[in-house]
């Protein structure tokens, strides 16, 4: 039986057979979010069904491919839509496209979400740059034997990895700076994940937020935890697509979260599409200086 490592990397050499420019970045896109893809120039697209051992979308809004080329003269690729725990795939499953993306040689993804909001502050249709998350979907992407030629920078890939600063200070700091020059709100939140495919219970957002949850969705963290084993750096943005259950009195229905993507699409766009160069410029010289100094002994 072929392992893990080698179907991803037969997955990245077929992607590499269709587009040969090497991607620096990577973009997921949540529910609702996938017109992004339309930004990117000199596009190569990929439908997922293609790529072997990839995993393909059954989710409304989630158009199961994969797209690339260059974005503010970057090398970019981007995923029109994930897979998800709750559609029956395995966690190897979920998370196998960020671990093609990592052997494709990015060195940086953003993740972005559709998300129930249970901080109150934040209103419908709100972007919330993630700062920390939470997992309570019962398991963990890197569960099973690890994997060490997954770990694709310098003191990655190890069993035990540290998740202290799962999404990157640093890209937050430019997402919060690029926020303010186009006058957006971009508040931080804590992300807590569930397994899905049911909304939450009104009582769980109430426990929830004693945990200290601003956000609720059911994707992203094991994605997170990936990157994070292959070196990866993380930005992460949520957009609040509606109230949490029990925040607000009304019923929570994935069409309205559809809705939410299309009316916020242009700021959300203008957003992400600066800091493409921003984040690949800043990755970058962090690799440059992570060299040299271990050059320097």
């Amino acid at each position: 039986m072929t392992d893990h490592y080698t179907r991803a990397l037969a997955a990245a050499a077929y992607v590499r057979s269709m587009h040969r420019a090497e991607p620096r970045l990577a973009i997921i896109l949540g529910s609702g979010l996938g017109n992004f893809a339309t930004q990117v120039e000199a596009a190569t697209t990929i439908d997922y069904g293609e790529i072997p051992g990839w995993p393909v979308s059954t989710v409304e809004g989630h158009s199961g491919r994969l797209v690339l080329g260059t974005m503010g003269g970057v090398n970019v690729v981007v995923m029109q839509g994930r897979v998800h725990a709750y559609e029956g795939y395995s966690m190897n499953e979920v998370t196998f496209p960020m671990r093609v993306l990592g052997l494709l040689g990015c060195t940086a993804v953003m993740v972005t979400n559709a998300a129930g909001g249970i901080n109150k502050s934040y209103g419908e249709g709100a972007l919330v740059a993630i700062s920390d998350h939470i997992n309570l979907t019962g398991t963990n992407a890197a569960l099973g034997r690890n994997e060490p030629r997954f770990g694709l920078r310098k003191g990655a890939g190890q069993r035990f990895f540290d998740m202290s600063d799962a999404y990157s200070p640093k890209l937050r700091k430019l997402a919060h700076a690029e926020a303010e020059r186009q006058g957006i709100p971009l508040p931080e939140g804590v992300y807590l994940a569930v397994l899905g495919p049911s909304y939450e219970t009104p009582a769980e957002i109430r426990a929830f937020r004693v945990l200290g949850a601003d956000l609720v969705g059911m994707s992203t963290v094991h994605e997170v935890i990936v990157a994070r084993h292959m070196g990866i750096e993380v930005l992460g943005i949520s957009l609040v697509t509606n109230m949490a259950a029990g925040v607000m009195d009304q019923a929570i229905n994935h069409a309205e979260v559809m809705e939410m993507g299309r009316r916020v699409e242009a700021q959300f766009t203008s957003l992400v599409k600066a800091l493409v160069p921003q984040v690949a410029a800043a990755t970058a010289q962090d690799a440059r200086t992570k060299d040299d100094c271990e050059a320097r002994g």
